[in-house]
Order: C-alpha cells, then structure tokens, then sequence
C-alpha cells in the first residue's frame, strides 16, 4: 500500500533544502568576500586617497589580482604566531658613515670620585635619599649592612609605594636574599663593585623569572615570563639588590596604568610623567636607591624633569634590550634614573656590552672621567630652543650663565634643517606591528586609556601607513643622522632646555641625553636641562653635567612626603 505525502509538505522539505543550500552560498561568498577575492577597483580608489596617490582604471584593473594575492599572504603570516620579543631583520644603525669606532675601543678610562669618608645621619631613614656613590662606600666600610638598607628601602616602599601608585610588585623575598647574600659575601672579603648590596626598582617591562611583567596592562596584569631580562642580570652579577618592579604607563605611554596615575612626589595632584614613571617617582621619593627606565621618546628625559631626578638615556645600542618589552625596535633605549650623575656613570658602567640576544648592541667600553679638565670639553646650546622657552626662562638662561662661570664658552649652534616631526610616525608603526594582535583581536578595548591621543586608536591608523612611506621615513633618517655628525664635528656636548624638538632628534639619531635638574618653577616644580653628546660619548655629557650638579646642588633637595597620609592609595603592591 502507498502512503501519499501530502503535497504541502513536500513544499515545505524543498523550501527547507533550498534555504540551506542559499544558506552555505552565501558562506562561501562571505568567505570568499573575507579573504579579499571580491576587492575592487573602488576599493583601490578609496585606499588611495589614504595615501594621497592617483591611479589610472588601467593601473588599478592590473594590480588587482597582485592586491589580492597579498591580502591572503596577510592572512597566512598572521597565523604564525610572533612574540613580542622577536625583532625585525632590519636593524636600525645610529653610525654615520667613517664615524671612528677604533677610538673609542682603546678609551677605557673610568674614574669616579669615590667619597674619602661618608658619615650615618642622626637619623637613619635618611639613608634612604643619600646618593648611590655615599651608599656604596658605606656598605663597602661595613658601616651599614645590605639587609638593613634594602629593609628600610621595603618598609618605604609598602608606605609610600601604593599612595604615590608607583609600585606594582613588591619583590620582598628575593631582595632578602640578594640583600643577604650581598653581607655574606663582603664578610667573605668578596665585594663586587659600587653597586654591591645597593637596593634598586625596575620598570615593569623587564622580564623577572618568578614574579609577574604587566606592561603596565590589564590586559597583561598576571604575565609571567621565564626568563631574565639581561639588564636584571647583569645588575644582579654586579651585586644590586632587586626590591621593587615599578609602574610604567600602560604599553610604554604616559604615566597612567592599571592601577591609576603615577603620581609626582614633589606634588601628588600632579601625575609623574611617562613612560618611566614609577621609576622617576620612587626614586625621588627614596623608595629606592636608584631605578632603571626606558626611553622610545622622553620616557627617561620626561619624568626626571617632573619628578627632579638625575636621568641617562645612553646610545642606541649601548645596552641589550634583551627581556624588555619592544615598543619600536628602532627607537627603544634603556638607562638609569638615579640621585646625582655620578650615579648615573656608575651604574652604566654595569650595563654596557653585548650578551648575545640583542644584535643592536656594540661591544664598545664605556669611557668616564670625573677629572677631565673642562676645559677640553667643546660646548655648544641651542639658543633657538632657549629662545623658545616662554616659562621660567630666567631658569634656563641661569644654566649658561652657571656654565661660563665654570670657565665655560658655549658656542651657538643649530639643529638640522630637515623637519623630523614629519617621520614621527616610524614609532607608531613599530609599535601597531609589536602589539598587532591587541588591534586584530579587539583586545586593545581593555586597555585603560583610550581616545584618539592613545595607543589603541594609535595601532588602529598606524595599519593605514604604507610600507613604503615608512622605509622613505628611514631613509630621511639616515639623512639627520649625518646631519647630526656634521653638527657635532665641532662640539662634543650640547645644552638645550629638557622639553622641545630636540627630544625627538635625538631619539630618532640615537644619541645619549643625560637630564639634570635646573632649579624650581613659582609653584615647586622641577625643571631640568639637558647635555646631549656624541654617540657612544656618554662620559663627556656626564661629565658636564656633573660640573654643573657640584655648582649648582639642586641634585641634593628632595620631596616633603609627610602630605601623602592622606591621599587614596593605587593599587596593592603584589607580593
């Protein structure tokens, strides 16, 4: 017997089968529209006017096939997955053309002024603003232990550290240790150097095996990298005692990060400045002996000017990067924020030299002499930016005059023609490409800032610069580094007030900028001023500079932090 179906159902299962089959087409078409096949020629006018460029029907009928061809090499080189650690094959080379290297190699004076006696204050927590060199020569005279150094820098940490909301990790247990062995060893007769037992903060983007890396980010807030970044390690080698990670603007940008704004101690109303923020602010503040920062563009130079510090920005490859979170391969630079420049040289001194994993690093001595004649120093400022100063230029003018009166004759000099604000972008670029995935993967939403001057719209618009345009930006690049050689053939440093275009030059050409303070604004502020050398020069600038801290002593004033009581505190330091 023959069961009849009614002829409505079989309608209905038809209908079914053709929504389905509708269904899977449009899939294909979606994913063949996903994959670019369908780009069109409108599609090449549109992205044309983002890049001010003009082609003709023909031209565009032709490259269309070639567009959509890369658009799936896009897609396949996106599956494979890129650390943050890896670096491009192009390195960025600071080095003019005949630039004397052979020189340098056989200069490996280093003399320091080492303290003939150093007394303890009546009261000892003072010890916690005095300078690296008078800290150094107390341990080494076993007048103070490095345990008990590094337990009044921990106290003071977990005092001030949330209230300031410079501090993010607390590394308690292994400062004990490093603190401890440090007492053991110079009981031993086994001293290794000024930095022996001295307590210090890192910027929370180098990597320490066993305690966390945040970037600064929620978005890396519990990252833990099992490795050692080589500025840890080497500053571990040379007996320095690990207290604190500290806070940095979240990616490297400004002074605000997950756990609020670093705040300035000299006025906590005021954020500390960026990127190296926490840094800057705890070591005015003395929660620690002396912090290493990094600088892309200013984030050393800026938050030493707020917060009053001493700061060094060295040559671009002068120390490995290796374990530090990249934000332009290019640009990244690593130095020590300290008390007085004398920190600043010895510290240095522990940090040059290549290891191996970052192939921007010169094996090239660090060269410093506490006693060079001055006058042997050829000086030069820029009175194009001194003449731009509108604020407190009676400060600024006063450095010259400080100058002169150490015998000095600044010559006047200018900076190169060439408009370096228009390759600024070559930093946006690098950085979209190191943090790509946040962009791709709308991860760049929990970011704490966002707007259009932050690094989520950043990474976004920085997709939209051609790759030509940035190796046409390089290529300028090359350019103001032989500019810059023609400009410092006659000098060997240059003073220039610590904000201004020359901030960008210089981190464009690589060349060191050690910032000083400079004196007060009418409300209690710092200011600061700047003494840039040649590459690789770093000693001649500090040398400088140091004449000028031992004339001046605005180096030897710190923050009142008795008003910190009563301000909120950021986030909990982690243990």
């Amino acid at each position: 017997m023959k069961i009849q179906r009614p002829s409505g159902q079989i309608n209905l299962m038809a209908l079914g089968l053709i929504l389905c089959l509708l269904l899977v087409i449009g899939g294909a078409l979606a994913l063949y529209h996903f994959k670019g096949r369908n780009l069109t020629v409108q599609d090449i006018t549109a992205a044309s006017k983002l890049y001010g460029l003009e082609f003709s029907l023909k031209e565009q009928k032709m490259m269309l096939k070639d567009l959509r061809s890369n658009l799936e090499k896009f897609r396949g080189m996106r599956e494979i997955a890129l650390e943050n650690g890896v670096a491009p094959a192009l390195i960025f080379n600071p080095l003019p053309a005949g630039f004397d290297l052979a020189s340098l190699r056989e200069n490996t004076t280093f003399i320091y002024d080492e303290p003939e006696e150093v007394k303890l204050p009546e009261n000892l927590e003072d010890l916690a603003f005095y300078p690296v060199t008078d800290l150094a020569w107390l341990i080494k005279n076993r007048r103070i232990g490095s345990e008990f150094l590094t337990r009044l820098y921990l106290e003071r940490l977990k005092k001030y550290g949330p209230k300031l909301r410079c501090l993010v990790t607390l590394t308690e247990e292994l400062a004990l240790q490093q603190a401890s062995q440090a007492d053991r060893e110079l009981a031993a007769g086994i001293y290794r150097g000024p930095l022996h037992g001295i307590p210090y903060g890192l910027k929370d983007l180098f990597a320490t095996r066993g305690y966390p890396t945040t970037w600064g980010s929620p978005i890396y807030r519990e990252q833990q990298l099992d490795i050692n970044a080589t500025i840890f390690e080497k500053l571990t080698e040379a007996g320095a005692v690990l207290v604190a990670k500290l806070s940095m603007g979240e990616l490297a940008w400004g002074d605000i990060w997950f756990g609020g704004q670093t705040r300035n101690p000299w006025d906590p109303e005021q954020g500390s400045s960026g990127s190296s923020a926490g840094s800057a602010s705890a070591t005015a503040a003395g929660l620690v002996a002396f912090a290493i920062g990094t600088e892309t563009w200013g984030s050393i130079v800026s938050p030493s000017t707020r917060c009053g510090t001493s700061g060094l920005r060295p040559t671009f490859g002068r120390v490995s990067r290796y374990g530090a979170m990249a934000l332009s391969w290019s640009m990244d630079k690593i130095g020590p924020i300290a008390r007085s420049v004398e920190d600043l040289a010895l510290i240095l001194k522990y940090l040059v030299g290549p290891d191996g994993k970052d192939r921007t690093v010169f094996d090239l001595p660090f060269a410093y002499n506490s006693r060079e004649d001055l006058k042997k120093i050829r000086i030069g400022y820029l009175k194009e930016a001194f003449d731009r100063v509108r604020n407190n230029k009676d400060k600024y003018l006063a450095v010259l005059e400080t100058l002169k009166a150490l015998g000095l004759e600044p010559v006047e000099i200018k900076l190169p023609a060439i408009n370096y604000d228009l390759i600024s972008f070559i930093l946006n670029v690098e950085a979209a490409a190191a943090f790509d995935e946040l962009t791709r993967n709308n991860l760049d939403e929990l970011m704490v800032r966002q707007g259009r001057n932050a690094w989520p719209n950043v990474f976004r618009q920085a997709r939209f610069i051609p790759a030509v345009e940035y190796i046409q930006a390089n290529r300028l690049r090359t350019l103001l580094v032989e500019e810059m050689a023609r400009m410092l053939k006659d000098i060997d440093v240059y003073v220039a007030p610590s904000a201004g275009p020359n901030l960008l030059l210089t981190n464009l050409t690589g060349h060191p900028t050690v910032v000083v303070p400079c004196g007060f604004d009418d409300s209690g502020h710092p200011l600061s001023i700047s003494f840039t050398g040649d590459l690789f020069a770093e000693g001649k600038a500090l040398r400088l500079a140091r004449a000028y801290q031992l004339a001046t002593g605005w180096h030897l004033k710190h923050p009142d932090l008795s008003g910190l009581e009563k301000l909120e505190a950021g986030n909990r330091p982690v243990k």
